[in-house]
């Protein structure tokens, strides 16, 4: 018998989307479907879903950032990520940012349809490949995401993924409605309070946070 409770769909890949429209559409009642993180808290603002299945990498704001304003927004809702990442830090950091179940896209469909179950009933899901008891540790203190989530504005980290992605400052403005000054001036701020001297390490730096699928 098919539920009531209403599903969005995030991932910037159309044969992921397609995948998981297959899996789902008999169980639940797919209400949208979005390719990046900002479309993301647009549509979980539209929609006020019942869950939210996410990939971490997406463009624009990738999916920890998402669901950090989304939560902002509804705390009811209820968080799957579907990812590649398999990382303790990732993990931790996933759950942190408000995720009830955290699923490796390796996995098997029931094992995200358990996932979502579990998840709907207040429970946490991790999938098994990982280890439960190293993200109980590390959930606890600081991980890779941290390092720069201390320093700078969640506005600035839009910027950072942004520049990362290789958008123009021009490009970054019109995405964020800010202007080019404005967002010249949150480059030169991200790049000395983290050190940073060139595009590239800016870039690398971003990538190894994870903040970008690159």
């Amino acid at each position: 018998m098919k539920s009531s409770q209403r599903v969005l769909l995030a991932d910037d890949h159309a044969i992921v989307l397609e995948g998981l429209r297959r899996v789902l559409e008999p169980h639940f009642n797919i209400v949208g479907e979005v390719p990046d993180g900002h479309a993301l808290v647009a549509a979980a603002r539209r929609l006020r879903p019942d869950f939210i299945i996410v990939d971490i990498s997406m463009p624009l704001l990738n999916g920890i950032e998402a669901v950090r304003q989304i939560r902002k927004l509804d705390r009811k809702v209820k968080i799957v990520f579907l990812t590649m990442h398999s990382e303790v830090a990732y993990v931790s950091e996933a759950l942190r940012a408000g995720g009830s179940a955290y699923v490796l896209k390796s996995s098997a469909a029931a094992d995200l349809l358990e996932a979502i179950r579990e998840a709907l009933s207040g429970r946490m899901y991790l999938s098994p490949p990982i280890d439960q008891e190293a993200v109980r540790a590390q959930t606890g203190r600081a991980g890779r995401w941290d390092q720069v989530q201390s320093d700078l504005t969640p506005r600035q980290r839009e910027v950072l993924q942004l520049l990362a992605e290789g958008k123009s400052l021009k490009e970054v403005a019109t995405a964020l409605n800010i202007s080019i000054k404005t967002a010249e001036f949150h480059k030169y701020r991200i790049m000395k309070q983290l050190g940073l001297r060139t595009n590239a390490e800016l870039t690398k730096h971003a990538v190894k946070l994870g903040m970008t699928g690159l």
